[in-house]
């Protein structure tokens, strides 16, 4: 019987992601951590994202709901989480073995992080630029990933800084991250690059060129916080 003090909940959000979704669960899959409950949030997808995720049998569950964009499928698996522990995976970026069991070394022995993150590992797929004609940046090769592929927390941190916030298409997690900062949690990151991250043309930061003034929004929602918060020195 697995230990439920130490299992941890792999949440693959997955919208029309049929082209990269298997992969994504294999490197879940493959990771040696053995207590591991692999759950796919499909957020209404039309193509063969749930073939695909039903094909794995019991080795995973599977969770369809009708489309509300990433936050909501994110916060479905919160809900949907049997673990104490939460990660997520993009279902067009890899994790790379070891990584569950080297971020979970941190979170055993020392009680007081509540979530440790990892530096990411960029990898260009110019398959999907040439096809779409579209010029994709390559960001630097690896770096710290501030991001939900590169975390792994304690499910207790949703219930202290609460959950991501639909309004947002982009930007969503440093929104979240800010509040999360606000209200003292504390976190760790890892040296290794632990998180492959696909850079392709269909990367919601690409397709989504024309919301980016969320960010503006989340900066001054994390303000506007900061200064309700902020005691009066008058």
């Amino acid at each position: 019987m697995t230990d439920s003090t130490k299992l941890v909940t792999a949440v693959i959000p997955v919208y029309n992601g049929e082209r990269y979704l298997r992969e994504a669960i294999d490197s879940i899959l493959a990771q040696d951590y053995a207590a591991m409950d692999v759950l796919i949030i499909d957020d209404g997808s039309t193509d063969g994202s749930a073939d695909i995720a039903r094909s794995y049998g019991e080795r995973i569950r599977y969770h369809y709901q009708p489309n509300g964009g990433l936050s909501a499928a994110q916060n479905a698996g919160v809900a949907e989480a049997r673990g104490k522990f939460i990660a997520y995976l993009d279902c067009d970026d890899l994790w790379v073995p070891g990584k569950i069991s080297l971020q979970m070394k941190i979170l055993r022995k020392q009680p007081e992080i509540d979530m440790v993150f990892c530096h990411v590992e960029q990898f260009y797929c110019p398959q999907t630029a040439r096809e779409r004609g579209v010029d994709v940046p390559l960001a630097p090769p690896i770096m710290p990933g501030y991001s939900t592929g590169a975390m792994l927390a304690r499910i207790s941190v949703f219930e202290r800084a609460g959950l991501f916030m639909s309004e947002f298409r982009i930007g969503e997690f440093l929104e979240w991250y800010s509040r999360a900062s606000d209200v003292g949690l504390a976190s760790a990151m890892r040296d290794e690059a632990l998180l492959r991250r696909r850079i392709h043309a269909d990367n919601m930061g690409m397709r989504d060129r024309d919301k980016r003034g969320d960010y503006l929004r989340v900066f001054k929602a994390a303000l506007d916080r900061r200064r309700k918060t902020k005691p009066d020195e008058s």
